[in-house]
């Protein structure tokens, strides 16, 4: 992997990163029923009856081991679609697993304040450092969450549950683990697949409610179908869990693996067929309204 490493190091540098075309308007969303917009990659801003949720946000423009002020690592494609700047401090940052691409310690500097609670998986939240999350006396700092427990953040009930991934940063921290979530708030149900190969597990959320909104990933199965699942999967798993809608994520930001750019959002759109109005975001930018 060393020379393919450098060989891309050395492309990000002489280009560009584009600009979205489109900006979500957060501040136009109503404090009831579920908004949603895509950031980027699998970074998407929730808001749950007014209770907001922001997952796996990575607004770098760089991904990779940090030294000093330098950053070694993959170069966006596309910028977020909302600067951090503008988002107000979430209620609830979800974090899916300790990866670069999901876990980025800059934004989540950025991110540190009193009014936030963070969600992650077990065994991460020693790479967090600092605790100036959650001040709130009800609240704690930052909950770990192993598979089936389930921890209530002000009005949202969130449980993890067993997806087929791996949680090591460096290699040798085998011992991090990696979820997927199930956010409950009032009437309303979300899924956050965060990454995962095909699995069973999506099941298990199934109920007599359905689930109105899956944030599934859709990208870098090529090669790494061992950890990725396709774009036929990734619906497949949301029909298991009974989702009516589909946001798909960890796409078209970084250059990953070795598909197309285009190639996920098109063959989920082609395995949706007739029903492809539930795939319910395709742009950065793009926004869901229930």
């Amino acid at each position: 992997m060393a020379p393919t490493f450098w060989r891309r190091v050395s492309q990000d540098l002489r280009r560009s990163v584009i600009t979205p075309a489109r900006t979500p308007r957060v501040g136009a969303w109503p404090s009831t029923g579920i908004h949603a917009a895509w950031i980027g990659h699998s970074t998407v801003l929730l808001s749950i009856d007014g209770f907001t949720i922001l997952t796996d946000p990575v607004f770098s423009r760089r991904i990779g081991l940090s030294i000093g002020p330098v950053t070694l690592g993959f170069k966006r494609l596309v910028a977020p679609a909302l600067p951090l700047s503008e988002i107000a401090a979430p209620d609830l940052i979800l974090l899916s697993h300790a990866h670069m691409d999901h876990f980025d310690l800059p934004t989540l500097r950025r991110l540190e304040n009193p009014h936030s609670v963070v969600i992650t998986a077990a065994n991460t939240s020693d790479l967090l450092g600092s605790r100036r999350y959650g001040a709130k006396p009800r609240y704690a700092a930052v909950k770990e969450l192993r598979w089936n427990e389930t921890a209530q953040v002000g009005p949202a009930s969130v449980r993890a549950f067993e997806v087929r991934h791996w949680g090591a940063r460096m290699r040798s921290d085998t011992y991090r683990g990696y979820n997927g979530y199930l956010i409950e708030a009032g009437r309303y149900r979300v899924v956050f697949g965060g990454d995962t190969a095909f699995t069973d597990s999506f099941r298990q959320v199934r109920s007599s409610r359905p689930v109105d909104l899956a944030l599934m990933p859709i990208g870098a199965y090529d090669p790494w179908i061992a950890a990725h699942c396709t774009p036929e999967q990734a619906l497949a798993m949301a029909n298991h869990a009974g989702a009516e809608s589909v946001l798909p994520v960890h796409h078209r930001t970084f250059q990953l693996s070795r598909e197309p750019d285009g190639e996920p959002l098109e063959r989920l759109l082609s395995a949706a067929g007739s029903d492809e109005r539930r795939i319910c975001v395709r742009d950065f930018g793009g926004e869901f309204h229930l």
